[in-house]
């Protein structure tokens, strides 16, 4: 600390010494950033955080983090580097220099694994439901015509689905991480083409733990506290709190938990942050009377632990300087998904006769992706006997019985259109999206068409605006356009 201090003064000597408004170390830090030297940036950052507390120096970084953050967004950026290298070993001694700075636990290396890997060895129990298959990619129908994708299509080999069991589990609520004795049980970062996925298990704002990832190993995080459950069946994870991952990634995997080699008594748990409407599609799914168990943001040692697998490979993005991975869904699972909801709600008497109906779906209240003359096109499809539907304010059951029973939807490509798997075979989908070439048109398709309705993308023109993923700029489409794929498609 010492050693600190003195650059500190040394720095501010420098720089004239203009007192507590004095933005140099914000500055050279951010020099040393855009120059690529993260260690430089790390130990500048460290000086500024001396100054913030004792000589009432700047608090913010030039791009608005706090300064905790960005500290620790450089060292997992110098970590990561290390440890795809192979050496963990170094990745584990520089979290060890600044972690007691950020209020974080020593880090453990582990050997990543798979489901099926980590039972192969007598340390679990792993049964195949659906052994490993070819999928056929989509075909893609644009309303102008056929175009470039600059994605790359995803894996046609559709992994095993199964049930496995592992005892002495340590696990985080909101992350996919599965821990055992000296192993990560990660079917995603064991896969042979996990070195395109950016795993954001450790990295995103709202886990509660740090870890890295490369060359077949990961170092994560120790936790201070932990609680210890009996037994669990896993519903939590990364993202579980949007719906169209955890209509994809997680729902599913109750398809695999009612089979009866999945124990009847484990509870399901869930992360407590999910929407009321997540927790109402585990309750209509699961055929044994489960207790449910919300699980919060706490380090949990589960005794014993089932878990499901994820219907495809399916990275929550790609890693830097590499295309967009187009996951491509496999119609089977989601088709039996969507057959054992319909079932599910046909046993309660709710009416899933097509009714004709066409809707449109608003995304006003949504800040990202947002279709900018939604209200145009709104006005224009409601007097052509449209309704408009906002599904976040309905019930599960309500907006499968609305897209089950439409023939028409027109909507943005977003989590609302991922409920059009439960579409009757005859809908159209007309989708509207931005006119980046590299978004998932290959993942929308194979999903909803799995209900056998059949898709037609419409590309606006991207609205530049505020920097956010490229998945979710803002746009505009001509409402001449959307009647064009209405009146092409025969439906009015």
């Amino acid at each position: 600390m010492e050693g600190l201090l003195q650059e500190l003064r040394a720095a501010k000597a420098a720089a004239g010494d203009h007192g507590q408004n004095d933005p140099s170390l914000i500055h050279i830090a951010w020099d040393y950033e855009l120059a690529g030297d993260a260690e430089g940036a790390v130990r500048s950052y460290l000086l500024a955080r001396i100054a913030r507390d004792q000589l009432g120096g700047q608090a913010l970084t030039i791009d608005g983090d706090t300064l905790e953050r960005k500290i620790r967004n450089l060292r997992i950026l110098q970590m990561n580097a290390l440890a795809e290298a192979g050496r963990h070993e170094e990745a584990q001694t520089l979290h060890e220099r600044t972690r007691h700075v950020l209020g974080l636990g020593p880090l453990r290396i582990y050997d990543i694994v798979s489901a099926r890997q980590a039972a192969a060895d007598g340390q679990g129990e792993y049964r195949e439901l659906l052994g490993a298959r070819r999928i056929a990619e989509p075909e893609i129908a644009f309303l102008e015509g056929p175009v470039a994708l600059t994605s790359a299509c995803g894996s046609l080999d559709a992994p095993p689905q199964y049930i496995a069991r592992f005892k002495d589990c340590l696990t985080f609520p909101r992350s996919n991480l599965v821990l055992q004795g000296n192993r990560l049980i990660y079917d995603l970062a064991a896969h042979p083409l996990s070195g395109i996925a950016d795993i954001k298990d450790g990295v995103n704002p709202d886990q509660i733990m740090t870890a890295v990832y490369g060359a077949k190993r990961a170092l994560v995080e120790e936790p201070a506290e932990t609680r210890t459950l009996d037994a669990g069946l896993m519903m939590f994870g990364l993202q579980s709190k949007n719906y169209g991952h955890w209509l994809l990634e997680f729902v599913p995997r109750m398809l695999w938990f009612n089979d009866p080699a999945c124990p009847a008594d484990f509870p399901i748990c869930i992360d407590d942050h999910m929407p009321e409407t997540h927790r109402q599609i585990v309750e209509l799914l699961d055929e044994r009377d489960r207790p449910i168990l919300p699980l919060s943001a706490q380090a949990t040692r589960f005794r014993e632990l089932g878990v499901a697998p994820v219907p495809t490979f399916f990275p929550f993005d790609s890693r830097p300087g590499m295309p967009v991975y187009d996951a491509i869904w496999p119609k089977d699972v989601l088709a039996g998904m969507r057959r054992a909801v319909l079932d599910r709600l046909a046993s309660r008497g709710v009416d899933l006769r097509p009714s004709g109906r066409k809707i449109v779906l608003s995304r006003r209240g949504f800040a990202q992706r947002q279709l900018l003359n939604e209200a145009e096109i709104i006005e224009v499809l409601t007097r052509q006997g449209f309704e408009v539907v906002y599904p976040e304010t309905l019930s599960f059951v309500d907006q499968v019985k609305i897209y089950h029973t439409a023939d028409t939807i027109v909507g943005s490509a977003s989590s609302a259109l991922t409920n059009c798997i439960f579409c009757n075979h005859q809908a159209q989908v007309i989708a509207l999206i931005h006119e980046n070439l590299s978004f998932n048109f290959r993942g929308y398709t194979s999903m909803i068409e799995s209900s056998q309705a059949r898709l037609v993308f419409i590309r606006g023109t991207t609205v530049a605006g505020e920097a956010v993923h490229h998945f979710h700029a803002n746009y505009r489409v001509p409402a001449a356009q959307v009647l064009k794929a209405i009146d092409r498609i025969h439906i009015l």
